[in-house]
């Protein structure tokens, strides 16, 4: 599992992450998402780090903690919801159906 940290500064870095995190324990991965029109941070990130315990602590040492002139929202990440997709619904084209 992950952790997920918000209300970053839009100046953030990979590396600025890692090294606040590695306080805390070993820092396997860290994604800074990235808007795909404008190429500008989300303003969120995720962490993953090497064990539960080490994500746990780094949550509660982490969480409300003033970075960057803003105040961490730090927690553990919940998994991506299905959305769905598939089809839409609609009659599939463009054409009407008269019977």
């Amino acid at each position: 599992m992950s952790i997920y940290v918000g209300n970053l500064s839009y100046d953030v870095t990979e590396n600025d992450l890692t090294g606040v995190f590695a306080e805390y324990g070993n820092v396997v991965r860290v994604l800074l998402p990235t808007d795909q029109e404008t190429g500008r941070q989300k303003g969120f990130a995720f962490v993953e780090m090497v064990s539960d315990v080490e994500e746990a602590i780094a949550i509660a040492e982490l969480d409300g903690y003033e970075w960057m002139g803003r105040s961490l929202k730090v927690n553990k990440a919940k998994p991506k919801e299905d959305r769905g997709g598939g089809r839409r619904g609609g009659d599939g084209g463009g054409y009407s159906r008269r019977y």
